[in-house]
């Protein structure tokens, strides 16, 4: 078959808007979230819940990630997760901040109180 690229396009989109979540919150850079993970053990599942401040949101459809930055026990964990996958659960944004970068990379240089966002009251 012999698709021009735009039919292309709209093909692999009507396919993805299937798998697409609607029920997300709007999640952004900046932003205290609380993620469900689906962990399966042998042959039980249980949520996983993790938290931690977003650092880096890209956008692209189904493909769109979120990185998610927390300090454990001194040392800094970062995670990238796929929004849209069958395995997260549950999402919630816990506190939101007013942030004027896009991406939070300089928080991995920082540590302590000076890691602290300021709230964004809206």
């Amino acid at each position: 078959m012999n698709f021009s690229s735009k039919s292309r396009q709209d093909l692999i989109s009507l396919i993805e808007s299937k798998y697409l979540k609607l029920d997300l919150p709007k999640v952004s850079v900046g932003d205290t979230v609380r993620i469900g993970i689906l962990i399966q053990e042998g042959n039980k599942q249980r949520t996983q819940f993790s938290e931690g401040v977003v650092i880096c949101k890209k956008n692209f459809g189904i493909n769109t990630t979120i990185t998610v930055r927390r300090v454990m026990q001194g040392i800094g964990v970062e995670k990238v997760y796929l929004l849209n996958s069958p395995r997260i659960k549950q999402l919630s944004v816990m506190r939101s901040s007013r942030v004027r970068r896009a991406k939070l990379y300089y928080l991995r240089k920082l540590s302590g109180k000076a890691t602290r966002l300021k709230q964004k009251f809206s």
